[in-house]
């Protein structure tokens, strides 16, 4: 005899509203509670669809209901599958993230969206492991206040390795707290590759070798003046003040005298 699973997993299911009759959450909500699925989150996501975090200890109950809900004919399932992170933040935010077409690791927000953007790098550093995200930005947008904001969000200690938050910091050592791998380590790529000095490469390295999340900014010219790769990173932030802004380094960078 089989064992019935007491593990609760999370799942995420998303539908698209063709006629949004009255009482239709309630049929849904009530074909969940026959299966005992739990609703844990829901909101609306985007224009006439509607996104659910649900809970539940058996798969086979999910797959049922993605049969059924099937056959109803005023929505139509578009997604049913256990949660990613943009899927996560679609349903506390509703809306999803806007994603580059071509690069799919490549996330964009503006301004108007810090909270959003807060939201999504918290989610990011609590995961453990070796994690290293890209902040593309141009000045005076919000980049490092973001990630600290994240970091605090994610109850993490972040670490300044090289910035011009307040001064140029070029750091050629950390201290043993500093070090630890729970940290959040912030990267200027400008600074760090046109700045640096012979220590600081070092300690650059060390850094990029931790099991540890890194966020560089500027990561073009990082990628540019170092031998990381684009494939080094796990995932591209892009902040702009405008939708259509275009980043560009040369206003930013015609001040080092190495560029």
């Amino acid at each position: 005899m089989i064992a019935e699973t007491t593990e609760i997993k999370q799942w995420y299911m998303e539908y698209r509203i063709h006629k949004n009759r009255p009482g239709l959450l309630g049929d849904i909500a009530s074909l969940m509670g026959m299966l005992d699925i739990n609703i844990v989150t829901i909101n609306g996501v985007d224009n006439r669809t509607r996104g659910m975090l649900l809970q539940t200890n058996d798969e086979e109950k999910v797959e049922l209901m993605g049969k059924m809900l099937k056959k109803v004919d005023n929505i139509t399932i578009t997604a049913l599958r256990p949660p990613k992170l943009v899927d996560i933040l679609a349903v506390r935010h509703g809306r999803y993230i806007e994603r580059d077409s071509d690069d799919r690791k490549t996330f964009r927000f503006t301004r108007d969206e810090l909270g959003l953007l807060v939201d999504f790098l918290g989610e990011l550093f609590k995961r453990d492991g070796n994690h290293v995200v890209g902040l593309r930005g141009m000045p005076r947008v919000g980049k490092t206040e973001s990630i600290i904001a994240g970091s605090v969000c994610s109850n993490k200690r972040w670490t300044f390795v090289s910035s011009t938050l307040l001064r140029q910091t070029v750091r050629s050592q950390l201290s043993e707290d500093e070090m630890n791998p729970n940290n959040v380590f912030i990267i200027d790529g400008i600074v760090s590759t046109l700045r640096s000095n012979e220590k600081h490469h070092m300690l650059l390295q060390e850094i990029m070798a931790m099991p540890s999340t890194k966020v560089i900014e500027h990561p073009d010219i990082f990628i540019r003046e170092s031998q990381y790769t684009y494939d080094h990173f796990d995932c591209i932030v892009e902040l702009r003040n405008t939708p259509d802004e275009e980043i560009t380094y040369e206003t930013f960078t015609a001040g080092f005298d190495e560029y």
